[in-house]
């Protein structure tokens, strides 16, 4: 087993990553909306260990719906594509950086308002051999 990831997500109104490892976000914290929902983030921190930098660390961000199944929005022309985003994450370590420091890495999905039923929705991020979950409430 690897050297575990610092993973921290978070429910916001908007986000975004810039490639040093800084977040932007806007309306943090929430974890209760209506439906159709706001515009809606999720916002990934992840402090990557000095060991793991220079590796390629594959990751997926889902959205589960109340049954734990991958939600599927319809497309203008009705064709259903799940909600989740996959990459892979790979930190450098700049030159004179102290042997032990961590590194900043950073993911945001942004989405569209949904029109999501009522009940517990779970954003999933699979990284590397880790799970990291963070869940809102859609009130009926």
């Amino acid at each position: 087993m690897s050297i575990p990831l610092g993973v921290k997500l978070i429910l916001c109104d908007a986000a975004s990553a810039d490639g040093s490892g800084k977040l932007s976000m806007l309306g943090a914290g929430w974890s209760i909306t209506g439906s159709p929902t706001a515009q809606q983030a999720v916002a990934v921190m992840i402090r990557i260990p000095w060991e793991r930098a220079n590796e390629k660390i594959p990751f997926s961000l889902q959205l589960l719906d109340p049954e734990g199944e991958l939600v599927e929005l319809a497309t203008l022309e009705g064709t259903p594509i799940p909600l989740r985003q996959d990459g892979e994450i790979e930190v450098g370590r700049p030159p004179g950086l102290p042997a032990g420091t961590s590194l900043a890495a950073s993911v945001a999905l942004n989405v569209s308002p949904m029109p999501l039923a009522p009940g517990t929705y779970t954003w999933r991020l699979q990284i590397g051999d880790q799970t990291e979950v963070e869940s809102f409430l859609v009130r009926g």
